[in-house]
C-alpha cells in the first residue's frame, strides 16, 4: 500500500503538481493583477498637451521590400510629423533599400529623415544612429513592421505621465491581412497560433511581467528609451545575436531601470513564412538569452534567488528545468511499460491539457480587454477563440525547438 501511495504521488507530483505551481498558480493570479494594472494605467492616464521631440531608429538590411510600409505607418501615426527625426541606419545591405527612403521622402515631405551607412551588424547600426540621435526620447524600430497609428503617442503619454519609466517595449502582433491570404489549412492555422501566441504573450504574459518588475527582454522590434538614460549605458553590444536583451539587462542590473511594456502601443511584423523560419527564429532567441546571461552572471546568480532574480527564474525554468520536462514528455509510453495504465496516463495528460486551456481562456480575455483600443484587431482576435485549444500544442513544438536552441 505505501509503495502504491508513493508510486502515485511521484506520478501525479510530477504531472500536476510541479506545473501546477510553476505555472498554472501564477497565470491564474495574473489575470487579476493585469486588470487592476489596465484600470490603473487608465485612471492615470493625462493626455499629452504638448508632443516632445522623438527620434525614431531604422537599421535598415535588406528591406526594400517592406521599408515603405513602415516609414509610411510613421506618417500615417497621430504623432505629430515636425516632432519626429527618423535615421535609416543601411546596415552594409545590397538591395535597392536607398531607392524606397528616396520616394518616401518625395511621398512624405513632413517627415525629417536621414539615412546613414554603418558597420555589419544591427548592433552597430543602432550605436551610430543612437550617437547622432537628438530628442527627448529614442524609438527603435524595425523596418520590417508597421505601427499602429496611435502607438507613438500612447508610448510617450505612459513616458510623460510616469518620469521614473526610463524603457519600454511595445506589443508586438502579426499583421492578420497578410495571415488571411494563406488558404485554410495547415500553413495558415501555424500563422493563426502565432498571432495568438504573439498577443497573448505581450498583453497577457509581458504585461504581467512588467507588473512585477521582471519583464526579461525590451523587444528588438519596438522599443523605447529616455535619451538621457540609454546614454549612460554600454549601448548596444556586438559579440551578441541578442542585443535587445543585452541592453535589458543593462538597464536593470546595471542602471536599476525599471523595464515596462506599454499595451497599447502596438507594431506589426509579417507572419513567419514558414517552419523552417520558426524554428530558426526561437533557437536564435534562446542561444541569444543564454549568452546574455552568461555575461552577466555574478554572485546573485544562485538557486537562493530564484524568487528575487528574474534572470534565475528564468535560466531555472526555460533552461535548467527543461530537461526533466522533455524526459516527462517522451516517458509516456515507458510509464505504461513499468505498469501505469493507459488509463491513467492519458487522464494525467487530459488533466494537465485542460488546465493550459482554462489559462488560455482567462488570458484571452484579459488580451480581448486590451485590444479595445483596436477594434479591427480585437474583433480578428476574438473570432479565433478557438485557436486557444491548439495553442498548446504549438507551445509544445516551440518549447522542443527552444531546446535545441540550449543544446
Amino acid at each position: 500500500m505505501v509503495k502504491i501511495i508513493l508510486n502515485s504521488f511521484l506520478f501525479w507530483g510530477g504531472w500536476i503538481i510541479i506545473p501546477f505551481i510553476m505555472e498554472i498558480v501564477p497565470a491564474l493570479g495574473s489575470v487579476f493583477l493585469l486588470i487592476r494594472r489596465n484600470l490603473r494605467n487608465k485612471i492615470h492616464k493625462k493626455e499629452l498637451e504638448v508632443y516632445p521631440e522623438i527620434t525614431l531608429i531604422i537599421p535598415v538590411y535588406n528591406s526594400a521590400d517592406t521599408l515603405y510600409g513602415c516609414i509610411r505607418s510613421i506618417n500615417d501615426s497621430t504623432y505629430p510629423n515636425d516632432r519626429i527625426r527618423i535615421f535609416l541606419v543601411n546596415n552594409k545591405g545590397k538591395d535597392n533599400s536607398f531607392d524606397i527612403y528616396a520616394q518616401c521622402q518625395q511621398e512624405f515631405p513632413e517627415l525629417l529623415m536621414q539615412w546613414m551607412n554603418s558597420e555589419q551588424g544591427k548592433s552597430r547600426a543602432l550605436n551610430l544612429a543612437l550617437y547622432n540621435s537628438d530628442g527627448k526620447y529614442i524609438i527603435n524600430l524595425d523596418s520590417d513592421g508597421m505601427l499602429e497609428k496611435n502607438a507613438l503617442v500612447n508610448m510617450i503619454t505612459r513616458f510623460e505621465n510616469d518620469t521614473a519609466i526610463n524603457c519600454m517595449t511595445g506589443s508586438i502582433l502579426t499583421v492578420p491581412e497578410q495571415i488571411k491570404k494563406y488558404k485554410a489549412g495547415p500553413s495558415r492555422l501555424l500563422r493563426e497560433l502565432e498571432f495568438m501566441e504573439y498577443a497573448q504573450a505581450f498583453l497577457a504574459g509581458r504585461s504581467y511581467a512588467s507588473e512585477l518588475n521582471s519583464v526579461y527582454t525590451l523587444s528588438g522590434a519596438f522599443s523605447a528609451f529616455r535619451k538621457s538614460a540609454v546614454l549612460k549605458s554600454w549601448m548596444y553590444n556586438t559579440d551578441t545575436i541578442c542585443e535587445d536583451t543585452h541592453i535589458t539587462f543593462q538597464m536593470r542590473y546595471l542602471q536599476k531601470e525599471r523595464v515596462e511594456v506599454c499595451e497599447d502601443a502596438l507594431f506589426f511584423v509579417d507572419p513567419i513564412e514558414n517552419v523552417n523560419k520558426l524554428y530558426t527564429q526561437r533557437q536564435r532567441w534562446q542561444r541569444g538569452s543564454l549568452e546574455v546571461s552568461k555575461m552577466f552572471m555574478d554572485k546573485s546568480f544562485k538557486v537562493k534567488n530564484l524568487f528575487t532574480n528574474i534572470s534565475v527564474k528564468t535560466l531555472l525554468y526555460d533552461h535548467t528545468f527543461a530537461f526533466p520536462r522533455l524526459i516527462w514528455y517522451l516517458a509516456l509510453i515507458c510509464l505504461i511499460v513499468v505498469g501505469y495504465s493507459g488509463k491513467t496516463v492519458i487522464l494525467s495528460t487530459a488533466i494537465i491539457f485542460g488546465l493550459y486551456t482554462l489559462i488560455g481562456y482567462l488570458y484571452f480575455i484579459v488580451v480581448a480587454y486590451f485590444l479595445r483600443i483596436n477594434r479591427d484587431i480585437r474583433r480578428y482576435y476574438m473570432r479565433h477563440w478557438w485557436c486557444i485549444l491548439f495553442l498548446p500544442f504549438f507551445n509544445f513544438a516551440v518549447f522542443f525547438i527552444r531546446l535545441a536552441g540550449i543544446i
